[in-house]
């Protein structure tokens, strides 16, 4: 029949002080015995008490070993010892508590001191286990809080995404895959996790700013005006001014505003070079070409993703960083399995062509040619 009675081995080369001990605690416990350190150590091997009283002055290995090759095993460190002895000493006792006992029982035992000390130890113990289970519960429920504030956190987030691109219907999805190429590079550069996770964020709300951008002009296949362009230039900033004040973790407010400005300064909307440009940017800002090359548009169908491939390869270190371009173009096969080439290649050299001869109108749409326009 099973019993909830707590356990305790008594150690004691004695029989007539293990007699004693039993007789005292009958009743409320059971009990293992053991006459030496290997004995009791033989026990252990195939049950593990709840508390240990255990003699000092034993032969070939006294209490003082046993305890401290107990303390130094993971599997029994945690079972309370208490040591039972004659030597009254302070050292000795200060000994044993350095050994990792939690209290002494003198001889002659006195049956009051020995159900109270015994008692105390075991409603610790008790109180221990209460805590340890507590705190398993609390990490789990914050863990699932955690879990649910992550999941509200991302559904805002894509949300958000999805508020911009709603106005767009030909760049529907531009930045959940702008977000995926940028994460796929910085994995590529062997980031840390919460660094590829701050670059996630910001690709999925890099063009948050162009809901203050009319969308006859987002979507217009002909020439824009330089004071449309002039327009569509400050999505960036605007990024920037809705996103600046939201606390997340990283900086992806400056990401987000930093993600159209080049290496060598002809970026907009600041101009900002190559050493003053958040590497999380410069990364956002190959992704947001790769996409736009490869994804159709309302003034040119999709092209294949060896046009994006080329172009960036052509404009390393002036537009865009090496070391970006280099990690990318190293990941390029796994890249293009995920977004393959359109089916039916198309010559691009005539679209290509024309975005040279409006560099205006490509450049702030379809980010590809914007060198040519000195902001």
């Amino acid at each position: 029949m099973k019993t909830d009675k707590p356990t305790i081995l008594v150690v004691d080369d004695n029989s007539i002080n293990i007699d004693l001990l039993l007789d005292i605690l009958k009743g409320d416990y059971r009990f293992g015995v053991a006459k030496n350190g290997a004995k009791a150590f033989e026990y252990l091997e195939k049950n593990k008490p709840d508390l240990i009283l255990l003699d000092v002055m034993m032969p070939e290995m006294d209490g003082f070993e046993v305890c401290k090759i107990l303390k130094s095993d993971q599997r029994f460190n945690d079972i309370e010892i208490i040591f039972i002895t004659a030597l009254s000493d302070s050292k000795y006792i200060a000994q044993g508590f350095d050994m990792g006992a939690v209290d002494y029982i003198t001889k002659p035992f006195k049956a009051a001191e020995v159900k109270a000390r015994v008692s105390t130890h075991m409603s610790i113990k008790k109180m221990k286990e209460s805590l340890n289970k507590q705190n398993v519960i609390l990490e789990e429920q914050v863990k699932d809080k955690t879990a649910q504030l992550q999941e509200m956190f991302n559904a805002t987030v894509c949300g958000m995404a999805l508020m911009a691109e709603t106005r767009d219907p030909y760049t529907a999805g531009h930045q959940h895959r702008v977000s995926q190429f940028a994460c796929d590079i910085a994995i590529q550069m062997g980031l840390p996790d919460d660094q590829v996770e701050s670059i996630r964020i910001s690709g999925l709300l890099h063009d948050i700013g162009k809901i203050r951008i009319p969308v006859s002009l987002l979507n217009r296949p002909g020439k824009l005006l330089k004071a449309e362009w002039e327009l569509i230039k400050m999505h960036p900033l605007v990024g920037y001014k809705i996103l600046k004040n939201i606390p997340f973790p990283w900086p992806i407010a400056d990401i987000v505003y930093q993600h159209h400005e080049r290496i060598d300064g002809s970026g907009y909307p600041r101009g900002l070079t190559g050493k003053d440009i958040l590497l999380e940017a410069k990364i956002m800002a190959v992704a947001d070409v790769i996409e736009a090359i490869s994804a159709h548009r309302p003034y040119r169908p999709a092209l294949p993703i060896e046009s994006a491939l080329n172009e960036i390869k052509n404009q390393k270190g002036s537009l865009f960083d090496k070391a970006v371009v280099d990690s990318f173009l190293s990941g390029a096969d796994i890249l293009s399995k995920e977004y393959p080439p359109t089916p039916t290649p198309i010559n691009d050299d005539d679209l290509i062509e024309e975005e040279r001869n409006n560099p205006e109108k490509y450049s702030a749409i379809y980010p590809l040619r914007n060198s040519s326009v000195k902001n």
